[in-house]
């Protein structure tokens, strides 16, 4: 968000206030408290907490709720990949070439020519190097650095991402990926793999594409509000099955969990795991799927 759309959010309604000083540091509200303004800020309606029904309502209410510790390793973009790779196997985690406490303690003369670097406690601290020669190193440390001071947990109250130690990793850069590396994210319920985005062209210039499938893949009548989908049918992964089945097994146990992966040169390679996609603060279009994605999600004492 711009600097001049936070302007007119706040005078459109005062409480965005509240969410620019959280933003700063300054904590005002607890976490239910917090969690129903950014629903309200957000959705234009009030989170029925008590007895949530829509998707978006109960994402919010596993915010609270449900907060197991291996939650935290599975959101820590490094612990994650020993995590995942030990329940489906090494050979499907894209390798780390090295793991950081601070930026200025990366070798750059050692790396190869192509890397990525991510920060392991957030979502976002991402920098692609295609061609060390024309890597902008000073432009890296300043965004990997602003990551770095930041807890993400504050943003939305994303409980799994508090007790995340800050690092920075330096991945292998997949070349197969190319600029626009196709991403299967498979929403899982209670266990069960249900419903697979298909995110294509992710760094076009005329901006990612977004279409939702079903495990038979039948192309849902579902996206997000001013989401393009693809101008052109979306084939059947050949890994399908194989990605499906590696879902399941992650997802056990768990109200929900979405799992990224990736098909690089016929093969599977795990993304990253998440807990609540969009934080739970974005509506669905048509708006009725916020209410048939909630049926899928079964609470322990709740519907």
């Amino acid at each position: 968000m711009t600097r001049k759309e936070k302007i007119k959010h706040v005078l459109k309604n005062p409480l965005w206030i509240i969410v620019m000083l959280n933003n700063r540091g300054l904590h005002l509200l607890g976490d239910e408290a917090y969690i129903r303004l950014l629903f309200r800020l957000n959705l234009n309606k009030r989170a029925n907490l008590d007895n949530p029904q829509t998707f978006n309502e109960k994402i919010q209410w596993l915010k609270l709720h449900d907060r197991k510790a291996k939650y935290t390793t599975m959101v820590d973009k490094y612990d994650a990949k020993k995590y995942v790779g030990n329940i489906i196997g090494k050979e499907h985690i894209i390798p780390t070439i090295g793991v950081y406490e601070r930026f200025d303690d990366i070798d750059f003369a050692n790396l190869p020519d192509q890397f990525v670097i991510k920060c392991t406690h957030d979502s976002g601290g991402l920098v692609v190097c295609k061609d060390k020669k024309k890597f902008n190193q000073k432009m890296a440390r300043k965004k990997i650095n602003k990551c770095m001071d930041k807890n993400f947990y504050w943003s939305s109250r994303e409980w799994p991402y508090k007790n995340v130690k800050p690092r920075i990793i330096v991945e292998q850069y997949m070349s197969s990926f190319g600029d626009n590396p196709d991403d299967y994210k498979v929403h899982c319920f209670n266990g069960k793999p249900k419903i697979i985005l298909v995110c294509k062209d992710r760094f076009n210039q005329n901006g990612m594409s977004e279409d939702f499938f079903d495990t038979k893949w039948r192309h849902l009548d579902l996206k997000r509000p001013n989401q393009k989908t693809s101008q052109e049918p979306i084939s059947k992964p050949v890994k399908l099955e194989e990605i499906l089945s590696y879902s399941k097994e992650l997802s056990k146990d768990i109200p929900f969990l979405r799992i990224d992966f990736y098909i690089i040169d016929g093969k599977v390679y795990f993304g990253e795991l998440t807990f609540f996609p969009a934080s739970g603060l974005r509506p669905f279009v048509p708006e009725e799927w916020d209410k048939k994605l909630g049926k899928m999600i079964k609470l322990e004492d709740k519907t």
